[in-house]
């Protein structure tokens, strides 16, 4: 147990001893932030910027330029991102920089700010919502996302002096944008501005203005000078170290969570404990570790997992049989880690996540069952056709013999009746007259002094069944 033991701790200090680090400045007027938005839209890009926007407000900063360069990401944390746009107080006044790409979730967000600026060859919009599956299919779901989503950006958007139907013309395919008689986009596309198109002359009624860009920049300096703010102090956001590796396992959560259990697994189903479960229980503390430092996850969740360990552990090895430990232990730890992946909001009662983050938790779960459930067959059909496989097995029995003449006199045992010597959950000790060997139960778990019969043997593998 002291490797559990040390892995535990390790889990614990991990998940508490990580925290954002801010950049303190003195309190003045003359002071710009920039935040990057660089990559794909993530939670743990949520995080980075929920941390920048808090300390422009405590700090009283005034102008935020958000530097952006993105393909797009996730709608639900794209929404996030916008709510706290459009909450910031009114006197701070908000900029985008399109260097190079604003697309898809990228646009939308760059509309929550008051002006827009591209560099040249940048691209603007492509909204269209798409699902982990593609596109998302016509019917009832889709404009149900879609009009919720699409309602939020233009209220941003208006709020922000921008024409509302550049939303519409980035989101809908089936949308006709045209200002009088120009047609900007034509139905049947999604609406995607360069730096020039976007910066174009537009008649809208009596009056003519720029369709969605206030101005093409060179670079960030030649938009400082421009805004007239070439001589403040900036504040450049960056993530710490801590934030940008979560942002990857955040990412990369179904391969930690498939890993993870497939070492557990693996332990469970060996005598003592070694590699697998070490290696297991790390990327597992690795998994909760970074869903903690994106702000997901917290103490409540690793306490969960651990006792749900716990549970199982006291099932397999102390209690006969599997019953209520064993059924409340696989309970708390599914629930841990699904708890781990939702951000649970203040406004809503702990017993109803928001859907979308619920769904979204439930399909990493399935696919890291049905991706540990398959490195299991793998492993199980090719892992002993592997030299790193031989190297690790005697090709010689103890006493010189070769190891097929083992085997043979391994399936003689076959038939043989005796006890359990132990509890077999499902490796233990069976007891055969003067003979005590090293026993896998086979299917069900098997009590201590249940007559057993040797049922099977592969190799050194000696499988058996009660009587």
């Amino acid at each position: 147990m002291k490797p559990l033991i040390c892995i535990i701790c390790i889990l614990f200090c991990m998940t508490g001893a990580i925290s954002a680090q801010e950049q303190a400045v003195e309190p003045t007027q003359n002071v710009v932030m920039i935040i990057p938005i660089k990559g794909m839209i993530e939670r743990g890009l949520l995080n980075v910027f929920k941390r920048g926007l808090a300390q422009a407000v405590e700090e009283d900063i005034k102008i935020i330029i958000l530097d952006m360069d993105t393909p797009g990401g996730r709608v639900q944390t794209t929404e996030q991102m916008i709510r706290l746009l459009i909450d910031l107080p009114d006197d701070i006044k908000t900029y985008t920089f399109v260097n190079k790409d604003a697309l898809s979730a990228g646009a939308l967000i760059a509309l929550s700010t008051g002006e827009i600026y591209m560099a040249p060859g940048s691209r603007i919009g492509a909204s269209a919502i798409v699902t982990a599956f593609g596109d998302m299919k016509e019917g009832d779901m889709k404009e149900k996302h879609l009009s919720s989503t699409q309602a939020l950006i233009k209220s941003a958007a208006k709020h922000n002096g921008h024409d509302e139907n550049v939303v519409e013309a980035m989101m809908r395919m089936d949308f006709e944008y045209k200002i009088g008689d120009k047609i900007i986009c034509p139905a049947g596309q999604l609406l995607v501005l360069t730096d020039m198109n976007a910066h174009q002359e537009v008649t809208d009624g009596d009056k003519t203005r720029p369709l969605l860009s206030a101005g093409n920049m060179r670079n960030m300096e030649e938009l400082k000078k421009t805004l007239g703010i070439e001589n403040a102090t900036f504040i450049t956001l960056t993530s710490t170290t801590a934030e940008k590796i979560a942002r990857y396992i955040e990412m990369l959560s179904i391969l930690f969570l498939a890993g993870g259990l497939l070492g557990i697994y693996i332990e469970f189903k060996t005598p003592g404990f070694g590699i697998p479960g070490l290696t297991g229980m790390l990327l597992l503390a690795i998994f909760f570790w970074g869903h903690n430092v994106v702000g997901l996850s917290g103490t409540g969740e690793v306490i969960l997992f651990m006792l749900g360990i716990i549970l199982l552990i006291i099932e397999i090895f102390v209690i006969p049989g599997f019953g209520i430990a064993g059924v409340s232990g696989i309970v708390l730890i599914i629930a841990s880690i699904l708890m781990a992946m939702i951000e649970h909001p203040p406004s809503l009662p702990w017993y109803q996540p928001p859907t979308e983050q619920l769904e979204k938790a439930v399909f990493v779960l399935s696919a890291a069952l049905v991706l540990s459930f398959i490195l299991v067959l793998l492993i199980a059909r090719f892992l002993p056709d592997t030299s790193i496989f031989r190297k690790i097995v005697l090709e010689k029995s103890l006493d010189g013999t070769d190891p097929a003449q083992a085997s043979k006199n391994q399936a003689d045992l076959i038939g043989l009746k005796g006890i359990a010597g132990s509890s077999l959950h499902p490796a233990g000790i069976g007891e055969f007259g003067d003979k005590r060997l090293d026993v896998i139960a086979k299917g069900e778990f098997i009590d201590k002094n249940t007559p057993i019969i040797i049922a099977e043997t592969h190799g050194n593998r000696i499988v058996v069944d009660a009587v």
